[in-house]
């Protein structure tokens, strides 16, 4: 059985581009037998689907003269470490596919996790596809965008890596766009919610060596400098997943420098290691942070899991599937049930919901739409394609502890 630290370990590593030899337990099959780096095989019938007791309603397909579009999904099934990462994408994607199948064909293109591997399907799913969605990891995304095989409208599933300084964002081809889940964005919007509810604090940004966590704090402390803002960064030690307790000691001087000054913080951390935080600082002190504050699964499937009441009052932003089951995008698709021999985790939740909004982006692509806005289990999502580029932005719900567990603020957008 997959231990709930493993699948925390194989979500961050395909969020971080990092590719761990972690063992990936799934019993999810690949729809036809495929053997080999860009083949292709039918997304449809949807295997992981099959487990749900939800039936979706047939939709009349109309008699029409126009050609299917062809969709390419590129994702590493056939990697140990990212497996059961890109079977919950692809469950999301046949779950969007079985709502509005309309005008498409998709076809799943498998391939490993190295570089070159994934070089080598992209370029098979470019030559037989109209549009490609993928790869997923970082790394992937990254040797894509370096390449110069890039030729049809491509939903990456993740960002690319920074350049050699990690400040200035990799420049990206013009048909590429990036969708995927983002700490830095999520941080950047932090840090305006927080700026906008205090407008005369400083920040402490706390954060472990962990690569996420530093991009998410490099991406709040450049946004709240923006915003004319003063901040200190404070990294802290950490070993086997906690905050070294000796380093959250030493923040306390940190915050008695400028009494006069109102303080809060921003943690660049996990649920585990804000609680530590919190603890130590008290539930006075502003405490923010991107969704990884949250570990819980959807409120459907939270009935049996303990809550965190010392959390309460620390705000955080989070998407629309794992905060609210009667979001209209959220009731229209069933509910992933739980993968055998593995735990349920947020962070897999996530992205099955991110399956779902590539597939609705993708299709409406494909039907030649190139300026839409989308209300989508991943938060609310705007797309421009035009002669500049491709563009696009997800606005996350803001959420926050209260009894022990996570919920939406009003007008959380």
């Amino acid at each position: 059985m997959v231990s709930r630290m493993a699948n925390a370990v194989l979500l961050v590593c395909v969020l971080s581009g990092l590719c761990l030899p972690v063992q990936a337990n799934t019993t999810a099959k690949a729809a036809t037998a495929v053997t080999g780096p860009g083949a292709s095989a039918a997304v449809h019938p949807p295997q992981l689907l099959a487990q749900t007791d939800l039936a979706l309603p047939p939709v009349p397909v109309p008699l029409t003269d126009q050609p299917m579009v062809r969709i390419a999904l590129l994702l590493p099934t056939q990697s140990e470490a990212l497996r059961t990462a890109a079977e919950m994408v692809r469950a999301g994607f046949q779950a969007g596919f079985e709502r509005d199948p309309h005008g498409v064909d998709v076809q799943l293109v498998e391939t490993g996790d190295a570089p070159q591997d994934v070089l080598t399907g992209f370029n098979a799913a470019s030559i037989e596809h109209d549009i490609v969605v993928g790869p997923l990891s970082r790394t992937g995304v990254t040797a894509v965008a370096q390449s110069a095989s890039l030729q049809r409208p491509t939903i990456a599933l993740n960002t690319p890596d920074a350049n050699a300084s990690g400040d200035v964002p990799l420049a990206l081809p013009a048909q590429m766009l990036p969708i995927g889940l983002s700490v830095e964005d999520e941080a950047r919007q932090v840090a305006g919610w927080a700026a906008s509810q205090h407008p005369r604090a400083r920040a402490l940004i706390v954060f472990t060596g962990t690569a996420w966590q530093r991009r998410a704090a490099r991406a709040f402390e450049q946004q709240w400098q923006q915003l004319g803002r003063e901040s200190e960064p404070v990294e802290l030690q950490s070993s086997d997943g906690f905050v070294n307790a000796r380093a959250l000691l030493q923040m306390k001087p940190q915050l008695e420098q400028q009494p006069e000054v109102p303080v809060l913080i921003f943690a660049a951390l996990d649920a585990r290691q804000a609680r530590q935080v919190r603890a130590l600082m008290g539930p006075e002190l502003p405490l923010y942070g991107t969704s990884q504050l949250n570990s819980s699964p959807p409120p459907q499937l939270q009935a049996a899991t303990p809550g965190m009441p010392d959390m309460d009052g620390v705000r955080l932003v989070e998407i629309p599937w794992l905060l609210q089951p009667d979001h209209p995008a959220v009731m229209a698709y069933p509910v992933l049930p739980p993968l055998p021999n593995a735990l349920r985790s947020a962070d897999l939740e996530r992205l099955y919901a991110l399956g779902i909004d590539a597939y609705r982006v993708a299709h409406e692509i494909a039907m030649q739409r190139r300026s839409f806005e989308l209300d989508g289990v991943t938060g609310k999502l705007a797309v421009s394609l035009d002669a500049a580029g491709a563009r696009f932005s997800r606005s996350a719900d803001r959420a926050v502890y209260r009894n022990g567990a996570v919920v939406p603020l009003p007008n959380g957008r």
